[in-house]
């Protein structure tokens, strides 16, 4: 089947965000300390790393490696008819599959499986996942709420789209020029965008405030401690979102952001084509015009891991 043309995604959502750093003890410390998630499990140099508002066991994974890499990025799914219809699809593709649909073994267990999308980064699309209780932030309580979208650099920006819209359902919310996209399957605008880019990388992980003053209390406490910003505060044109960029101690970019835009009449909707001028950048003009510190920053290096299967 090819979803491009289908009016439903089997992926209902982002469900975590998989990286690897030699720094460990620092990633563990920054992102179960300043940045406001909760460490709740680890094993032999890997840590998993929840959201207090989340239902998600865990967001962020962050484990031990000689050599800084994106390990994966793992998507929900409805139930186990859609995680082995999308497998059978896939494989039928040619597509390279890593784990066949089985049981999974981290925390939360559930049904899943891991496939290599066309520029070797590994995917993993999970169902039955075991929810944690999550709770309702409290007014002014400045940590992240939820996993909010991650957006990936490409070589091949078309290319990486159109697998994403044709085998996983993905559909185009808006275009910044020509050089980034912006790509949903539910209601959030994106859950995913893609920026072309020298080489393929991880752009940034976005990470979900509960308003708008509870976003610049965190940006505030970054600050406060010593992490001054890449870029922001601001409000961005493409997704209507607020945004604050800082560097973590692996070298990866992530944002504190609220109020993404919603789509809600999915079949009306026309994607946008949003120019690259400082009022489309940043509504605001609060953060400034994009910085020289950001721009390689958001490029990272050349991802490591690609086409090379993740240990956990």
């Amino acid at each position: 089947m090819d979803f491009s043309t289908s009016p439903h995604s089997p992926i209902t959502h982002l469900r975590y965000v998989a990286v690897a750093v030699p720094d460990y003890a620092a990633a563990v410390e920054f992102n179960g300390g300043v940045w406001g998630l909760r460490r709740v499990a680890d094993d032999r140099k890997v840590s998993f790393f929840a959201a207090a508002g989340s239902a998600e066991q865990y967001i962020l994974r962050v484990r031990y490696s000689p050599e800084k890499r994106l390990d994966l990025i793992a998507f929900g799914a409805e139930n186990a008819a859609s995680v082995d219809a999308l497998a059978e699809r896939l494989i039928a593709a040619g597509v390279r599959v890593d784990r066949e649909p089985g049981a999974l073994d981290t925390p939360g267990g559930g049904y899943g499986f891991r496939f290599f999308d066309p520029e070797g980064r590994l995917i993993e699309v999970s169902c039955y996942v075991e929810q944690r209780t999550a709770r309702l932030l409290e007014p002014r309580e400045s940590i992240p709420r939820r996993l909010s979208h991650v957006v990936i650099n490409s070589t091949d920006i078309a290319a990486t789209k159109a697998f994403y819209e044709r085998y996983l359902g993905f559909r185009l919310s808006d275009w910044l020029e020509d050089h980034m996209c912006f790509l949903r399957t539910r209601v959030d605008h994106h859950i995913l965008a893609i920026s072309s880019g020298p080489h393929v990388a991880l752009n940034h992980i976005s990470f979900e405030m509960r308003g708008i003053d509870e976003y610049m209390r965190g940006s505030g406490r970054l600050i406060r401690h010593g992490n001054d910003p890449l870029w922001g505060p601001g409000r961005h044109g493409a997704g209507d979102n607020t945004f604050t960029y800082f560097l973590d101690p692996g070298g990866n970019v992530v944002e504190y952001t609220t109020e993404l835009e919603k789509i809600h009449d999915d079949a009306s909707w026309v994607p946008r084509r949003f120019e690259a001028t400082p009022e489309a950048a940043d509504q605001w003009g609060t953060g400034g015009l994009i910085t020289d510190a950001m721009i390689p920053a958001m490029f990272n290096e050349p991802d490591k891991g690609l086409w090379t299967p993740s240990p956990i």
